[in-house]
């Protein structure tokens, strides 16, 4: 299963990680929960290597069980400190000494993930040297996501960059008006060395107040381009979210 693609010279070296640490808050484990025969790491991977802009999956983890798991089932794993305290420094960690262009941090915990997605999240930075960083967002019909705290919205200006995430309402719809809302998928892509240059960073005030690490790259100055996609991708936080993934699934 470690499927490498070819690499032309004109392409870029794209790589996709995927974080697991092994003791989430609201449900430990979560990557080695079972689904449909397979742990939920295993789901994600196979997604990932139908992406058509992947050139390699890596699995980047602070624990030897999910390590293990992952090599048992033919993938590529790496092992990395178990003291950061984000996804982002966890792939900057895993990625330092591999020769590539871009890197894509892919969420462990989405085994629904479209392949298209990631795809479409990358082309921005393929297509535009000036882009360092890219991510997705996906149009709320619901109304109990707006309101939901662990729904993270966003906000863009009118060339597609966000202008801020937030677990709260944004935009505030003062007047009862007819607003649009959006989800964050939380895929993110970087220019490999942009991404060096942001694990060095300190947390930021926002990032530390709405426990979002994007909002370490706004504060910073940096912009990000926000792709609208059509396909939602769903998380797995708790027991509920595992028992729905099994159904959808």
């Amino acid at each position: 299963m470690k499927r490498q693609k070819a690499k032309s010279k004109n392409n870029p070296v794209v790589i996709g990680v995927i974080p697991a640490r092994y003791g989430s808050t609201r449900l430990p484990a979560k990557a080695l929960a079972m689904i449909h025969g397979k742990p939920m790491i295993r789901h994600v991977y196979e997604r990932c290597l139908k992406s058509k802009l992947l050139s390699e999956v890596l699995v980047a983890t602070d624990d030897k069980r999910i390590f293990d798991a992952v090599i048992n089932f033919g993938g590529n794993a790496v092992m990395t400190s178990k003291s950061h305290k984000s996804g982002t420094d966890r792939i900057g960690e895993a990625v330092r000494n591999i020769k590539c262009d871009i890197v894509v941090n892919i969420q462990g915990d989405e085994p629904m993930i479209a392949p298209r997605n990631i795809d479409k999240a990358i082309e921005p930075l393929i297509k535009d040297r000036n882009i360092n960083v890219s991510t997705l967002c996906f149009k709320i019909s619901d109304s109990k996501e707006i309101y939901n705290p662990n729904v993270v919205k966003v906000v863009m200006d009118s060339e597609g960059n966000a202008l801020y995430f937030s677990r709260s309402v944004i935009p505030f719809n003062r007047d009862n008006t007819k607003a649009e809302y959006f989800k964050h998928i939380g895929l993110y892509v970087y220019r490999k060395d942009y991404l060096m240059k942001l694990i060095k960073m300190k947390p930021s005030r926002l990032e530390l107040t709405e426990k979002l690490e994007q909002l370490r790259v706004l504060e910073s100055g940096e912009k990000i381009r926000v792709i609208k996609t059509n396909t939602d991708s769903h998380s797995v936080d708790t027991k509920a979210d595992l028992a729905n993934i099994r159904k959808l699934l």
